[in-house]
């Protein structure tokens, strides 16, 4: 298996429904450290599994639609926890729906937190 991995940042506030949270229940403020990495049994033609400018730009795209923003306020994530664990989900989502390489078989995003606390999502292709 090959595999490429971009990096980015984002910075987001939200907050938590659920006593589990606790005081992420008020709203508050999140920095991710956001890593995709791009996965394939087989090279391309090009001997790549996926333009890494590309899979960059595209990267930032998706994450732009994101960053600065409360999360709270966006209609995409009415009624959502948006934990690391869902939103490492909906950026794979939104970044699988980007990009455009045919031997491409899966995509991982991993939403680091600090650097002691991460969580990933990893989606087929």
């Amino acid at each position: 298996m090959f595999r490429v991995n971009v990096r980015d940042h984002i910075m987001i506030a939200h907050s938590f429904r659920g006593e589990v949270f606790g005081p992420a229940q008020r709203l508050h403020g999140a920095t991710y450290v956001v890593d995709a990495t791009f996965a394939a049994t087989e090279l391309d033609a090009d001997e790549i599994v996926v333009d890494i400018g590309l899979a960059t730009e595209q990267l930032h795209a998706v994450l732009a639609d994101l960053n600065y923003r409360n999360l709270d306020d966006e209609a995409a994530f009415a009624g959502t926890n948006t934990s690391t664990e869902a939103l490492a989900r909906v950026i794979a989502d939104r970044l699988a729906e980007r990009v455009q390489a045919t031997n491409l078989t899966g995509i991982t995003v991993t939403l680091h937190e600090s650097h002691v606390a991460w969580a990933s999502y990893e989606r087929p292709l």
